[in-house]
């Protein structure tokens, strides 16, 4: 009876777990709001299987490589990105799966990055991503709703001196370097949430 039991747990727990990702279809409308509107329908989409597994929901056939909001955390973050970021950000999720701090991670890509075994942008490449702890999808509307907007604008090895940008916004939702001097230095648009 204790088996039969535990067997009913576990059952009701893998269901409950599948029945919180969304359609494949809802997850690449959602993602795709994080991108420019122009590049949004031929956009590669990353997104999660009924088991929870990231996986490729949709081969695109331009630039941009969008990432559906994980539903097992709280909030919502979807991002879309430079298919020439596409390494640097895999490399973050795999060393992540392992268990690694986000210090261990960064400091990880930064010694790949320096011996070219991690291959980062040779241009400027954007992350834009779409956020909220009160944000979510609505699937009635099609549209994620209470949601902001961050833009990153990835330049490797970058510093105050190579871009003239501030360390820090001048003022709210003004662009400043973050991590200069390495291979994660972007520049950072926060504008003010709604």
């Amino acid at each position: 009876m204790k088996t039969l039991t535990s067997l009913s747990i576990i059952l009701i727990l893998c269901y409950h777990v599948s029945a919180q990702i969304p359609s494949a279809e809802d997850q690449i409308t959602a993602a795709i709001q994080a991108g420019p509107e122009e590049q949004r329908a031929d956009a590669t989409v990353l997104g999660y299987n009924p088991e929870g597994k990231l996986i490729e929901l949709k081969k695109g056939t331009n630039q941009l490589v969008c990432l559906a909001d994980d539903p097992n955390k709280d909030g919502f973050n979807a991002a879309c990105y430079h298919s020439s970021l596409a390494d640097f950000m895999a490399r973050g999720r795999e060393l992540k799966a392992e268990g690694k701090s986000r210090k261990e991670v960064s400091d990880i890509r930064e010694e790949e990055a320096k011996s070219g075994q991690l291959k980062m942008p040779e241009k400027p490449a954007t992350l834009h991503v779409l956020y909220g702890k009160e944000a979510f999808y609505n699937p009635e509307t099609k549209l994620v709703e209470n949601a902001n907007l961050r833009y990153v604008v990835y330049t490797p090895w970058a510093t105050q001196e190579t871009s003239g940008l501030p360390l820090k916004p001048m003022v709210p939702g003004g662009p400043w370097l973050m991590f200069p001097g390495t291979h994660a230095a972007h520049i950072m648009i926060t504008p003010p949430g709604k």
